[in-house]
């Protein structure tokens, strides 16, 4: 069952996707026919070499479909539910993730007003008005949450040890019964107010990086425990409810886990993993494949090694479920200014080029900077997690995004000859798409991109027409414009409307060279080092 609803997400993402290569194949400015394209000195060969002819492997969009919300409570503000909106529309998004749902923020155990007269006023009671708010918000427009059974309510917690600013509570179930009583609750509330089909489409996630004291402090074996009895109480209601786990920092653990899922009884039915290039820095317990310089920090390769050693260790288990790199990015670290360069965007690129296949879902962290964390945020722009800022302004990871939602349902073999830039090619039956990319694991965001030229093969049967986009310090870059305007940390009204008229994905004025010997063509654009640029080229 679970395949079969996946094949048929991917099914509905391919018609829509070539629908909008049709109609868009031949509408810009932009487009440059043959007559009118500069050309140059033919060289031998192009930097970049595609087959285009080749038949190809099936490309998932694994990139799509699963956002992250860095806690369930923001989901209240009418200006989060317009940046899901937005994600929804423009990046496909079709389920979100975030933690707390069981916060005493949301009171979802707390005293009863109507009682306040009688004797046993201060007694509990389990309430979930608020959160019924936010799910019927996301369903409103179309998202389906997934149920994170984290934290742990005050009133059942069995310490007072807390984890962000927000001080959530990070200890296990002082009592287990009254904890599988809350997981059947929170069940049976939804069953009812949706339906069981409806609940049949959502994720639950048991708990958020357990092997991190941070976040968990009864260790690894506890956490088993729990993950055991929360995987029985929603299983209970229906064995097609999809659960989840161990959503470990740095992916560790995966095969211990799947040890003690297989002799429990309660395999996952999709495996979660987190991981941050410079988790390296830490002598992560990580699987790992790849050579061991790519373990070493400020390795570029890092992220992709671990992946791959997740997948190595679920093929020596035949691991036949879902795998969800529900956390993901360049880095880790709460403050990094570099996140919002289009070095961020190449890394995005990169490493969806290198490994997306191999999983089921690739969630970045963060879709937005409301979050709070170590701290809530002033400047309109600082190194923050999110795609997209609290003015609701999208940065360069988020085009990045944008643009690999129009990459094809068909990818073909690339080969780079270019010292810094690689490409990431894919067709449809409309037409092809080459993301072109350079990432510097070195680059910082005080300096200054290089622009190189880059050549590439195009296709024998193109028909001319070219539209280009590009990433770099200045297009598709709102914090060009904002630096531009002195960098206040403060947006007043007027400055966020300005910026917000010139925040799309736009394509570039940039000329495409073109050069024909015999039957090849040969294109030639300027790229940005580091940056991102993407071609969308019509069929014959």
């Amino acid at each position: 069952m679970i395949l079969y609803w996946r094949k048929l997400n991917y099914k509905e993402i391919i018609m829509n996707r070539r629908k909008w290569l049709k109609t868009n194949a031949g509408m810009s400015a932009a487009v440059l026919l043959s007559s009118s394209f500069p050309t140059w000195r033919a060289a031998d060969s192009a930097d970049v070499q595609v087959d285009w002819q080749a038949q190809g492997n099936w490309l998932k969009h694994t990139w799509e479909g699963l956002g992250n919300v860095d806690q369930m409570r923001w989901m209240l503000r009418r200006d989060m539910q317009e940046q899901l909106q937005m994600a929804q529309r423009e990046l496909n998004l079709r389920h979100v993730r975030a933690v707390g749902m069981f916060d005493d923020e949301l009171r979802i155990i707390g005293t009863d007003p109507t009682r306040f007269f009688s004797e046993n006023r201060k007694e509990k009671r389990i309430n979930w008005q608020i959160l019924d708010y936010i799910l019927d918000s996301l369903l409103d427009i179309g998202i389906n949450p997934m149920v994170t059974t984290c934290f742990t309510p005050t009133e059942l917690a069995s310490g007072s040890a807390t984890t962000f600013t927000t001080r959530s509570n990070i200890t296990p179930p002082k009592d287990y019964i009254a904890w599988e009583g809350l997981v059947k609750n929170c069940i049976s509330h939804y069953d009812d107010r949706y339906g069981r089909e409806r609940l049949k489409n959502w994720y639950y996630e048991v708990w958020n990086e357990p092997n991190l004291t941070g976040f968990w402090t009864g260790g690894m074996v506890e956490y088993y425990k729990l993950y055991k009895i929360t995987y029985d109480a929603i299983k209970s209601f229906d064995p097609a409810f999809r659960v989840g786990g161990p959503s470990t920092a740095r992916a560790e653990y995966i095969g211990e886990f799947l040890e003690f899922a297989t002799k429990n009884d309660c395999m996952p039915d999709y495996i979660i993993g987190h991981c941050y290039n410079n988790d390296s820095a830490n002598a992560p317990l990580s699987p790992f494949e790849g050579p061991q310089a790519d373990r070493e920090n400020k390795s570029p390769n890092f992220t992709a090694g671990v992946v791959r050693g997740v997948k190595k260790i679920l093929d020596e288990f035949n691991y036949q479920g879902e795998v969800h790199w529900n956390e993901w990015g360049l880095s880790w670290h709460p403050y990094a200014p570099v996140r919002e360069t289009a070095n961020e965007a190449a890394f995005i690129v990169k490493t969806m080029h290198e490994v997306s296949q191999l999983g089921d879902y690739f969630a970045y962290w963060c879709l937005s900077d409301i979050y709070d964390q170590v701290g809530y945020n002033r400047e309109a722009f600082a190194g923050h997690y999110g795609m997209i800022s609290v003015y609701g302004l999208r940065k360069p990871n988020y085009f990045a995004h944008q643009l690999l939602t129009r990459m094809g349902d068909v990818q073909v073999p690339v080969n780079s000859k270019h010292q810094s830039c690689q490409g990431f090619a894919s067709k449809t039956t409309n037409g092809y798409q080459l993301m072109l990319y350079a990432f510097d694991i070195n680059y910082t965001a005080k300096d200054k991109a290089q622009s190189q030229d880059v050549t590439f093969e195009l296709p024998e049967d193109w028909n001319q027409q070219i539209r280009l986009y590009k990433i770099d310090c200045k297009e598709n870059n709102i914090l060009y414009h904002w630096q531009q305007m002195g960098a206040p940390a403060y947006l007043k009204p007027e400055e966020i409307k300005d910026l917000q008229a010139i925040n799309q994905l736009k394509e570039s004025t940039d000329q495409v060279q073109v050069e024909q010997q015999g039957n090849k063509k040969t294109g030639r654009i300027k790229m940005s080092h580091p940056g991102v640029a993407m071609l969308l080229m019509g069929k014959r």
